[in-house]
């Protein structure tokens, strides 16, 4: 088997190290091994199939005769936007986690369960993005019923863990509820969010826009449509909360006109579907939560129920694990389908 050489810039990161656990689990033919991040992390040990590797520098040659096949970038937006072109120049397929590059017509956006189709763009500019962690999983649970009815709005409310503002977003919470428990709340350092995380709700997450939503909600109406080739109307209400990993989402689908909304036909589409995992027993207390999704590879869903009022409209609740299925997994999955078209 053909074996590939792997970068991971933002190696020392939530992403970065999730990615090599993730390579690892899949059994990814992985070559050589490149770990990079900025010079603060240099000469940390990243451990990958019980060998050790020292993380270098990120810097715009570093890429140059490594015979790089794969780099993920997963260090942020500006990292992505000056050091990527250097990956590719050097003859690597970048897979972006960042927002950088994810509205660029000729960067084709990807989640492989929905449309795996578009990797083949990849060759126009070297560059495949990761979607938003929220739409990521939300569009896991859209297709299947877009295919199955025709979506012609969504309504999503997100309930966000800390994990989305990386290892400085948990490790505020962590550190705020030791504070609440040592009666010193009132003194805990406020830094990762606009405000306390803990015991609180935050509806915001992102810059505000001019037109009353955040930059998050935004990515989520945008990122969407491109993903899914739609063109349907999406609301998106950001909120953070004191979870420390995996994503929470309340979603209302309004179907075509005319469309009678048949609850089991809907459950086995989603049951069917790739990656999707279906709990939704109410009576027994057997629903999605945070704790269910955390360090899995599943989107999962539950509450699965048809609107009282509106025979088209249907109600949902999915969750899924923000770093890997919402980063680390769906950039590995990408990488896999990659390869399946390369071959």
């Amino acid at each position: 088997m053909k074996r590939y050489n792997i970068a991971v810039v933002g190696a020392s990161g939530a992403v970065g190290e999730e990615i090599f656990r993730v390579l690892e689990e899949q059994n990814f033919p992985v070559g050589e091994i490149l770990p990079l991040a900025s010079i603060n992390s240099v000469g940390k040990i990243i451990e990958f199939r019980e060998k050790e590797y020292k993380i270098e520098e990120l810097t715009t040659d570093v890429f140059i005769d490594r015979d790089i096949d794969i780099a993920f970038f997963s260090a942020g937006g500006l990292v992505s936007a000056k050091y990527a072109k250097y990956a590719v120049e050097a003859g690597a397929v970048v897979i972006d986690n960042t927002s950088h590059f994810r509205m660029i017509d000729r960067v084709p956006l990807v989640v492989p369960e929905v449309n795996p189709e578009d990797i083949e763009l990849w060759e126009d500019t070297g560059i495949i993005a990761n979607p938003n962690c929220s739409t990521i999983q939300m569009v896991q649970l859209l297709k299947p019923l877009d295919d199955l009815y025709g979506i012609k709005r969504v309504d999503v409310s997100t309930y966000q863990a800390t994990s989305g503002a990386g290892k400085s977003g948990m490790e505020e919470l962590v550190m705020q509820m030791k504070d609440f428990f040592a009666f010193k709340l009132d003194e805990s350092e406020v830094k990762a969010f606009a405000h306390q995380i803990a015991l609180n709700v935050i509806p915001h997450i992102d810059t505000p826009q001019p037109n009353g939503y955040t930059k998050e909600e935004m990515k989520m109406v945008n990122e969407t449509n491109k993903i899914m080739h739609s063109n349907f109307a999406i609301s998106a209400t950001c909120v953070r909360v004191p979870v420390l990993r995996s994503h929470s989402e309340s979603i209302t689908i309004t179907f075509n006109e005319g469309v009678d909304i048949s609850v089991e036909r809907a459950r086995e589409a989603l049951a069917n579907f790739e990656n999707v995992k279906v709990i939704d027993d109410l009576e027994n207390n057997k629903y999605p939560m945070p704790i269910t999704a955390t360090d899995t590879d599943y989107t999962y869903v539950g509450r699965i129920r048809k609107d009282l009022f509106s025979p088209n409209i249907l109600h949902i609740w999915g969750v899924a694990d923000q770093i890997r299925v919402g980063a680390a997994t769906n950039a590995v999955r990408i990488a896999q389908k990659w390869i399946e078209l390369e071959d």
